[in-house]
């Protein structure tokens, strides 16, 4: 069996930014803006620095893991996973690819968060299926907690909205 080479802490990043979301696997965890660091501490040890997209998300397990892979695939089996709850995540976080390849699954991303609600005329997001904007909430809740379901009105298609935080 031969010695795995250990990877520098930015060849890890560069490795670990590609990890995909296990909820939305078309978005990577960089893109999502979850991976805070990665940096060696002062025991030497590479450490991998997240934020959860909120507390209690049933993924961070699954996330944990994937980065935990990457680690010892990289030469760091010891390497470490820390969750920083402080500042909290924001939807502001996710990266304009991400925006792009949410939009281009049918997820409608988020708005900046804290921004002013619009006010409802009638028109709603637009619909990844058709851009109609004739559009309106069926569920406050999609696939996962940080989702919206709406409907289209004119291709009377659903889709799912990834809510601002």
């Amino acid at each position: 069996m031969s010695a795995v080479t250990r990877l520098a802490a930015d060849e890890v990043r560069a490795r670990v930014n590609t990890v995909p979301d296990p909820e939305l696997p078309m978005i990577t965890l960089a893109d999502l803006g979850v991976i805070r660091a990665v940096e060696v501490t002062g025991d030497g040890t590479l450490e991998v620095v997240i934020t959860p997209t909120y507390m209690g998300c049933p993924a961070m397990p699954e996330i944990e893991a994937g980065i935990r892979r990457v680690l010892a695939d990289c030469g760091h089996p010891d390497g470490r996973v820390r969750q920083v709850l402080s500042p909290a995540w924001t939807t502001d976080w996710i990266s304009a690819e991400g925006r792009r390849k949410l939009a281009e699954n049918g997820i409608v991303p988020p708005g900046a968060a804290g921004a002013p609600l619009p006010v409802r005329l009638g028109l709603g997001l637009p619909c990844p299926n058709c851009g109609s904007v004739a559009t309106r909430p069926q569920s406050v809740f999609g696939a996962t907690r940080c989702q919206a379901v709406l409907v289209c009105t004119a291709c009377q298609e659903t889709f799912a909205h990834l809510k601002a935080m």
